[in-house]
């Protein structure tokens, strides 16, 4: 037995194959016998189609029939009767075929192209029926079930028939190209909406249209000619799941396919520039969030990031403002003014917030890039000091350099692909010793590059001091040698990671990420060996070996303890179980030292809210508790011991502890909630962060005081030196 088998390319080309196969493989479709509704006249002239139309009727078992001549029947299909028939008179053609309006029960046709007649099952003088004459001709009037009947022009233009017989000398505009032709059409429903597709031919070249409404909007097609000869004959639309199916039947025989993407009714949008780097837009969706959601989005020009976005509830009416620092947003039934700030347009910004703490001479300064000197020769300029760290050995390596020649960067370049591991760290040492002037970053730059990928090409090879030296030279960022820290990190290199982390001002937060899981990860029994800058945990060391302060008063201050500030939520310890110890008072940090400094490090990271909280998903619950309790560790620390801070170069701040402990309980919550052994700690989180409220809003209340008595009394000059006791209550 024979089958036809449809085999649909990516070029959405249809070929008509046939094979041979059992009849008991597959469930065919079938045809089964059929009946006469009607009997049909040939028009005078052969070339004449018999039928002008068939369309839906009144339900599913109504049609109604147009004929080449003057008729329109109406046919019940199950008794396979006519129920109603209506013909024009003498001289009169009908140009387009009847359609009913399930919405109205009215019937719609257009006779001599323009004149639109509407009647009812009930009117049998089909003269005396309502009808409007038009003031251009019409291509075909279109309905679907429960929407309003939508009339085609022969010049592309579409209007809805209310609307058209309201005032039907209103004039048509032209869509259509000159020598345009519409061939064919017809129309689907969309949604809630009705959807108007033909095409066009002119002069051999073939165009498909698609007019919606609310928008009403007209997206035009070409279509493309398979062949010399071969044309669009026949065309079928339909609507899958969210697309619209469109196949075309050419004259070669051939059957395409063409997929259209279902777009929902566009929101109103506007755009504001708020200055030369920065652009906000209302009524967009945000990148991240799901369909049908308005945004209004910040968005940096110079580097197509965005910066910030907030949902928008309710209608956009595609009207926004801004005015010293707000953005007026008309939405819903509201008028919402939202302040913003929109910081210097740099790569630091762009990347994410750079939260570094500590003062000025105490943090690493970022490299200064002479593009002039690296690409054009320029005359180098002074750059500024850079405090870095020095070790002995690279003071050694500079004194023996003094007697040693100088080598180019190709030729160090050229001894790294080659030599062992320990004659190629010598080699980049001693370059590094005597290199000096503009040319400096760009070596640093290829010499790290050629030194991880031999690492990832040759495992045997390492070399941890030159990649050291050549961190400190302050000449390396992510962006310039992507795979170092991944390296670092899979040799177990630590300190070279710490040293990243210190340095590199643009870490994507995938790598943020990883660092922080393989940190947690890592059993303090196997840090005991590996060398960790400690600056960031100076303020914590006695505390980790077990010696304790007596409590003290900052200005004045003595912060409460979780166990004395309210709390909503009780949770009393089990009797037979004793709390752990770090929610005891004894401050016991929940990992080693080194692993702590690891970890302080990944505090002081820049990072983006936004492009981190996917990649902190990834953590374990256990590594998100353990981290958890090291926050809520350093947060008790920095509380009961303001001054301790100032003894590491790089400790963590307040800030940047409350940030971290929000991103992971966004980024856990619901794990969290539902594990045991996290109850007690989120009490004890929840208990610090309404200290923080509080003490926020003390602080508020102070400003707002000191603000009153400026005002009440004007400042006077008091010398150079004086002390004035204010009191506030």
């Amino acid at each position: 037995m024979y089958f036809f088998v449809l085999v649909i390319s990516r070029q959405h080309r249809v070929n008509f194959a046939i094979a041979h196969l059992p009849l008991f493989t597959f469930s065919m479709a079938a045809l089964y016998e059929g009946f006469t509704l009607c009997g049909l006249v040939s028009g005078q002239n052969c070339s004449e189609t018999c039928v002008r139309g068939v369309e839906r009727g009144k339900d599913a078992d109504h049609v109604v029939v147009t004929d080449s001549g003057r008729s329109v029947t109406v046919y019940k299909v199950s008794d396979q009767k006519p129920v109603g028939s209506w013909t024009v008179k003498q001289g009169q053609t009908l140009t387009s075929p009847g359609v009913c309006n399930t919405q109205t029960g009215e019937y719609v046709v257009v006779t001599d192209n323009k004149v639109i007649r509407v009647w009812k099952d009930e009117d049998i003088n089909f003269d005396k029926a309502f009808k409007a004459t038009v003031s251009a001709d019409i291509a075909r009037v279109h309905a679907v079930q429960d929407s309003e009947p939508v009339v085609l022009f022969a010049r592309g233009a579409v209007r809805l028939l209310d609307s058209l017989l309201a005032a039907p000398q209103q004039p048509i505009e032209d869509v259509l190209s000159e020598e345009e032709v519409i061939r064919w059409s017809s129309s689907i429903v969309e949604g809630k909406q009705m959807v108007v597709l033909f095409s066009t031919e002119q002069k051999g070249n073939h165009f498909l249209y698609l007019q919606r409404f609310n928008p009403n909007s007209v997206q035009k097609y070409k279509l493309e000619n398979k062949g010399t000869d071969a044309h669009p004959i026949s065309f079928s639309a339909t609507v899958r799941g969210k697309n619209i199916s469109l196949l075309y039947l050419y004259s070669s025989g051939c059957v395409y396919q063409s997929v259209v993407l279902i777009r929902e009714a566009l929101a109103e949008r506007a755009l504001l520039s708020l200055d030369e780097a920065h652009l906000a837009v209302v009524g967009v969706p945000h990148p991240s969030a799901g369909a049908g959601k308005d945004y209004l989005c910040i968005w940096n020009t110079n580097f197509q990031t965005l910066q910030a976005g907030k949902e928008m509830t309710g209608r956009i009416y595609g009207q926004l403002w801004g005015y010293t620092g707000k953005l007026y947003v008309p939405h819903g039934k509201s008028l919402t003014v939202i302040p913003y700030q929109c910081p210097r347009s740099s790569l630091a910004t762009a990347l994410g917030k750079l939260q570094q703490s500590g003062t000025a001479e105490s943090r690493s300064a970022a490299p200064v890039l002479l593009w002039n000197s690296l690409l054009h020769g320029d005359a180098a300029q002074p750059q500024r000091a850079v405090r870095g760290v020095e070790t002995r050995k690279s003071k050694l390596l500079s004194r023996k350099s003094q007697a040693v020649p100088a080598l180019t960067v190709d030729q160090v370049l050229e001894r790294i692909k080659t030599a062992p591991a320990e004659e190629a760290q010598r080699e980049v040492e001693t370059f590094l010793c005597s290199a000096t002037g503009p040319d400096l970053q760009l070596s640093v730059g290829l010499m790290a590059c050629q030194l991880v990928a031999r690492s990832q090409s040759e495992p045997s090879f390492y070399t941890h001091s030159a990649l050291v030296q050549l961190v400190h030279t302050h000449g390396l960022c992510h962006s310039v040698c992507p795979d170092l820290l991944m390296v670092a990190l899979q040799k177990k290199d630590y300190f070279l990671t710490q040293l990243c982390l210190q340095h590199f001002p643009d870490i994507p937060e995938a790598v943020t990420c990883a660092c922080l899981k393989a940190f947690i990860s890592v059993p303090d029994s196997d840090l005991e060996a590996v060398s960790v800058e400690l600056d960031s945990v100076a303020f914590m060391e006695s505390l980790v070996a077990g010696g304790s302060k007596e409590d003290t008063q900052q200005n004045g201050f003595s912060p409460v303890p979780p166990e004395e500030d309210s709390c909503d939520v009780e949770i009393a310890p089990s009797k037979t179980e004793q709390p752990p110890a770090w929610l005891r008072h004894e401050l016991i940090c929940p990992v080693g030292l080194k692993k702590a400094a690891l970890l302080n490090e990944i505090l002081q990271t820049a990072y983006s809210e936004s492009l981190l909280l996917p990649h902190l998903k990834d953590l374990s619950a256990q590594q998100v508790l353990l981290f958890l309790q090291h926050l809520h560790f350093l947060y008790l620390k920095c509380c009961q011991d303001v001054s301790s801070q100032t003894s590491g170069l790089r400790s963590p701040t307040i800030t940047q502890i409350m940030d971290w402990v929000g991103l992971l309980l966004d980024a856990h919550f619901t794990v969290l909630v539902m594990a045991p052994e996290a109850k007690e700690l989120l009490s004890y989180l929840h208990k610090f962060v309404r200290s923080q409220v509080k003490l926020f809003s003390e602080l508020g209340k102070i400003h707002g005081s000191l603000q009153e008595l400026h005002k009440l009394k004007p400042p006077e000059d008091a010398g150079q030196y004086s002390i004035e006791v204010i009191e506030l209550f």
